[in-house]
């Protein structure tokens, strides 16, 4: 299962601990908060998205969606996310609980300006009923991010 890859990613880093597993669904924000107590724009939200026929991760605010011009100006390529089936193939975590951690070689991810807001947030750790809490450090150090980048809308207006 993909969670046991996650737990033993953080478990290199002392923190496996910390990985959260519920007994309801986190597979959506909605869920997420509700399973966790804390406002939807705090769950660190994993998009998986094919660009020049590579998959890449861009993790959001909940609150946050893609703003497709902006992509279009940071990708050259409009927005098209990876279909269920191929989440899994390429990333290696279902929908639901795609996460940057513990992913397969060759995903590059981003962290976008939308998370910057909050001491910490809530990523999913491989399954549709698990998190971790981060701080944004934290998930700087553990997502293996590429760098930080604007192309989502919603949670600043």
């Amino acid at each position: 299962m993909a969670i046991e890859r996650v737990r033993e990613y953080f478990m290199q880093h002392g923190m496996a601990d910390r990985v959260r597993e519920f007994d309801v669904s986190s597979a959506t924000v909605e869920l997420a908060a509700q399973a966790l107590n804390c406002e939807p724009c705090r769950i660190a939200k994993t998009l998986s998205f094919l660009v020049d026929g590579r998959a890449i991760l861009i993790v959001a605010a909940g609150d946050a969606k893609i703003d497709n011009p902006k992509y279009k100006a940071q990708f050259g390529a409009k927005a098209k996310m990876l279909a269920p089936d191929e989440v899994e193939t390429l990333v290696g975590h279902a929908v639901g609980g795609v996460c940057p951690f513990g992913i397969n070689e060759g995903v590059t991810v981003y962290l976008d300006e939308s998370l910057k807001r909050f001491e910490t947030v809530f990523p999913a750790c491989g399954s549709g009923n698990s998190a971790i809490e981060l701080s944004i450090p934290e998930l700087e150090r553990y997502s293996g991010y590429t760098s930080w980048l604007d192309v989502c809308k919603g949670w600043n207006e």
